[in-house]
């Protein structure tokens, strides 16, 4: 392989003011020596988001950083295909703006994936050097119930279906997505599970997944009631 990958991270973004200034340092420190771009889409924050994301644009870069917002919040699932259009890179890394998802990792996922030619390398937290900082037992036991639940039902070899901390080759993330139709957190999951139909090989760098830093968690009941129908859905159409 001649030629010289770039990397487009694509970070969604709603009401992350506090986060997206230090996440952006981060990988900008942790990636070095790496062709890569930042894109973020950002849904309409009323807190001043894209502000910050135009400072740092000044201190970067327009080329590094690129702002690509939405009018308003129209939802993780089309965030990612929307950031996917404007991704030069013929890699592209998802991941979260409010520091669960630490950059430090990023060198791991590109070290893999070159190492094995992985279609897919997504951030596991459910192997013995991942784990989980700042959940309390019930919502560990929640999100463990759900990725048990889902790999009973669905069986896709992937221990962390929720993980949304990934690293895909971009022809193959273009395939899978196009395939895609829930939205919001099962999303995750179905990206993985048609990824595995499909085929592609995926595979698994432990990560420590640390809780919100900042603002208050986004997954509440009506998100579990989400993600139920979702993998319901799932296994009548995968």
């Amino acid at each position: 392989m001649g030629e010289k990958n770039k990397y487009s991270i694509i970070i969604p973004t709603y009401n992350e003011r506090l986060n997206i200034a230090l996440i952006i340092y981060l990988v900008f420190k942790h990636l070095t020596d790496v062709d890569f771009e930042i894109i973020v889409v950002d849904d309409g924050s009323p807190d001043g988001t894209q502000d910050i994301v135009k400072q740092l644009q000044k201190v970067y870069g327009e080329d590094r950083i690129l702002l690509r917002p939405r009018p308003r919040k129209l939802g993780l699932g089309t965030a990612y295909i929307h950031g996917l259009k404007h991704a030069s890179g013929n890699f592209v890394v998802i991941m979260d703006a409010d520091l669960s998802h630490h950059p430090k990792y990023l060198p791991r996922f590109i070290k893999k994936q070159m190492e094995t030619g992985a279609n897919i390398v997504t951030g596991t937290r459910y192997v013995s050097s991942g784990g989980v900082h700042g959940w309390n037992l019930m919502r560990k036991l929640t999100s463990r119930g759900a990725n048990v639940l889902a790999q009973t039902l669905l069986w896709p070899g992937v221990s962390d279906l929720t993980g949304s901390f990934r690293l895909y080759r971009k022809s193959a993330l273009e395939d899978i997505i196009s395939s895609c139709v829930s939205k919001g957190y099962v999303f995750q999951m179905e990206m993985i599970v048609r990824a595995s139909r499909k085929g592609y090989r995926i595979e698994e760098v432990p990560i420590t997944f640390v809780d919100r830093v900042f603002g208050s968690s986004k997954l509440g009941g009506s998100e579990i009631v989400e993600y139920l129908k979702g993998l319901l859905y799932l296994l009548v159409t995968t």
